[in-house]
């Protein structure tokens, strides 16, 4: 029905309430239902529907052939949606863990009052910074930010935070 309606616009001249139109509709669609969308539009246009479709309507090339694609073959494309986003610095660092843990593990203690088993580091993460650049021969742009250092701190079970001495309770007389 949609593809009908589609044609029978499209024998017209586009005009900018067709333009709006078929902008908002593909921006309320997702996915798989809005390449195909597209795909059916720029079919209808004819012969050089997609480079007229790219700057009247602002609608990728790459996805339009994509949508092009999944209409001829019927066979959806899936969405790589894991694959998006910054990848964690262990990636480009294999080694940053295990060094990080080698500089830090000298400058660590326990809790002195021993209620709980954290591990508590001496050192402030520029320090650890500067010991990663002269030990294990890191390059200053090779690592990470600081924050990004004091997160993979945490999540090796190393904590920043001052150690209070261990003081002798006051006896009440």
């Amino acid at each position: 029905m949609i593809v009908i309606l589609i044609t029978k616009i499209l024998t017209m001249k586009l005009t900018d309430s067709l333009k709006q139109l078929f902008i908002e509709t593909a921006a309320e669609l997702t996915g798989a239902a809005r390449r195909l969308f597209m795909a059916k539009v720029v079919k209808q246009l004819g012969s050089g529907g997609q480079s007229q479709a790219e700057p009247e309507l602002g609608w990728n090339r790459g996805t339009l052939r994509k949508g092009l694609h999944e209409l001829e073959s019927g066979v959806t494309c899936l969405d790589n949606y894991s694959a998006r986003g910054r990848k964690p610095c262990e990636t480009s660092q294999p080694r940053l863990l295990e060094d990080l843990q080698a500089v830090v593990d000298g400058q660590s203690q326990t809790d002195p009052t021993f209620k709980s088993t954290r591990l508590y580091v001496r050192l402030r993460v520029r320090e650890i910074r500067c010991q990663l650049i002269k030990q294990k021969g890191y390059l200053g742009q090779e690592l990470p930010c600081d924050e990004t250092l004091r997160q993979k701190l945490n999540e090796l079970g190393y904590h920043q935070r001052r150690v209070k001495k261990n003081q002798a309770s006051k006896k009440n007389s």
